[in-house]
């Protein structure tokens, strides 16, 4: 593989620099009408919006919306809609910040962002603070979600500063810059759900700057449950995604090997006393299918639309 052009330092002030936020969603839309109100009530609001979707249904009503948004429909899955806001990405924004619908930002997350890549020329892409996360939980809800964000901003400002390299960003809040972007896209050979698909990304981006964790920029992420995959298709994912990524060259053997064996033993242990928000059952059939695969010398990640 060629040696990849370092990304070259922001020549502009940090005020200067465009954002746009990219939000793939689907099924959500009261939670996607509220990221969008946050979005707008930030101390600097980006100055690109794009929602991804699946069809109207998945949007709260226009209204909620407002103007100057920009509305995507195409197909499922978070790699194809991603990969659908980057094309609609202005060509004069310097950064592209991906996050989920259910993440509340502080109010001076794109202010922050803005700075922090200002400030970080050998940066290609960051993923923030959390200052909660609900995804291993029952979930977080909104009233709760504000009161944390509110209690942060009214404290002092981080600094801009990275706080560690890391291998893979948080797909629920990750930056980049839109020049170490160019024509890497997310793999849509992972469907649906995606899963890992922010390391691979991430992974990609790599060849062009540092990838690290910051707590420039902060923010919740809720881990709402609706418009999740089903437990087959998780626990499938989560023995074949990795082996693919490996031999797709984006994820170290070692640590596709322990996510591997650290979701299955989690499964397994689990399955007694399951968590009613975690289909178990079903992740562990999916795991066991997925091995079956693998034995069989069947790496496909795409299989899980049939199961």
């Amino acid at each position: 593989m060629p040696p990849a052009s370092p990304v070259k330092p922001a020549a502009a002030p940090a005020h200067a620099l465009r954002l746009a936020v990219v939000v793939a969603s689907l099924g959500r839309p009261d939670t996607l009408a509220e990221l969008v109100h946050a979005l707008r009530q930030q101390s600097q609001p980006p100055e690109q919006i794009i929602l991804s979707v699946t069809s109207e249904a998945d949007l709260p009503p226009r209204s909620a919306i407002g103007e100057g948004v920009t509305i995507l429909i195409g197909p499922k899955g978070s790699c194809a809609q991603r990969n659908l806001g980057i094309a609609h990405v202005p060509e004069d924004c310097d950064i592209v910040l991906f996050c989920d619908d259910d993440y509340v930002p502080s109010r001076y997350m794109a202010e922050r962002v803005r700075a922090f890549f200002a400030a970080n020329a050998d940066v290609a892409g960051a993923s923030g603070r959390l200052l909660a996360d609900g995804i291993h939980g029952p979930g977080i809800s909104a009233s709760l979600a504000e009161c944390i964000v509110s209690a942060y901003d009214g404290g002092p400002a981080p600094e801009l500063a990275p706080r560690k390299d890391r291998y893979g960003l948080y797909g629920c809040n990750m930056a980049f810059r839109r020049q170490a972007i160019g024509p890497i896209r997310f793999d849509e050979r992972l469907p649906l759900y995606g899963w890992q698909e922010d390391i691979d990304f991430s992974a990609q981006i790599a060849r062009h700057g540092r990838i690290v964790s910051t707590h420039a920029f902060a923010g919740v992420h809720r881990g709402v449950k609706a418009g999740r995959s089903s437990g087959v298709r998780v626990g499938y994912s989560q023995v074949v995604n990795p082996v693919y990524l490996s031999r797709k060259g984006t994820m170290r053997k070692k640590y596709a090997t322990r996510i591997i064996l650290r979701n299955v033993a989690a499964n397994l242990c689990r399955i007694v006393r399951p968590e009613p928000w975690v289909d178990r059952w079903g992740r562990v059939r999916g795991n066991w299918i997925g091995l079956a695969d693998l034995a069989r010398g069947r790496i496909t990640p795409e299989r899980i639309v049939q199961l």
